[in-house]
């Protein structure tokens, strides 16, 4: 568990990756387990989720769950890799369910229900992957955790 934690308590581009992340996750996830946002909060979610997706309670569940506190713990630095390791696997399911073949932009203000594209997932996995291999970083609970003499 020490290696999964272990990061450079100095490492600032890992702090910028794992903040930018979470805080552009946690509104999805406050959407779907709150209902902040103009969300659906819990329920509508799954029942969207089961409903219209089709998916298993068990996966809207960890929907959810991953987006929403997923994206605390990046923000808090806290089990930072496996974090960014369930918010890839999160993304790279609805991205193939339901985006990829929308193309890549995100066709924002152009018309009125354009389809979104995989410009944020570019984005969002760069992130991820960022957090993935640094881990926690500056500032993180991970480093605190592990207390690791980097010089």
């Amino acid at each position: 568990m020490k290696k999964i934690l272990s990061t450079n308590p100095r490492n600032a581009a890992a702090l910028v990756a794992r903040l930018a992340l979470g805080i552009t996750v946690f509104p999805h996830g406050a959407q779907k387990l709150l209902g902040w946002f103009g969300g659906p909060g819990f329920n509508g979610t799954m029942g969207f989720l089961n409903g219209m997706m089709h998916l298993p309670w068990i996966i809207a569940l960890l929907v959810i769950l991953i987006e929403f506190f997923g994206a605390l713990f990046l923000i808090f630095g806290f089990l930072t890799r496996i974090a960014a390791f369930a918010i890839i696997v999160n993304f790279l399911g609805v991205l193939f369910s339901s985006i990829i073949h929308n193309g890549f932009f995100m066709n924002w203000g152009s018309q009125q229900n354009t389809p979104e594209g995989i410009e944020y997932f570019v984005l969002l996995f760069g992130l991820a992957i960022a957090a993935l291999i640094a881990g926690g970083g500056a500032a993180s609970v991970d480093a605190a955790i592990t207390k690791k003499n980097y010089k």
